[in-house]
């Protein structure tokens, strides 16, 4: 069943993702092997999906009852290499 949660989960998941592969696979290869390519493949998809993760997380606030401390780090996480996958297992596998 599709759920709101699920989606977020799922927006977590990909960001998680696309900001590991550019950070440790695109950005290396570009200063290293002088070819923007993966940046700019990866780049833009990234930046959706992590503009898409800070509104879900707007909303998916008023569904939760997290304090402003636990939303900070939901907020936070989406800069953290590793974060959203953290957010997902602390704060969001078990909700709901």
């Amino acid at each position: 069943m599709v759920t709101f949660l699920n989606i977020f989960r799922l927006v977590a998941l990909l960001e998680g993702i696309s900001y590991i592969l550019l950070l440790f696979i695109a950005t290396p290869i570009k200063y290293l092997a002088e070819d923007p390519t993966y940046v700019k493949l990866l780049g833009m998809p990234h930046g959706l999906l992590f503009i898409g993760y800070l509104i879900l997380a707007f909303m998916f606030r008023n569904e939760t009852n997290w304090n402003k401390s636990q939303f900070t780090s939901v907020l936070v996480a989406s800069i953290i290499p590793f974060g959203t996958f953290y957010v997902d297992r602390k704060y969001l596998k078990n909700s709901k």
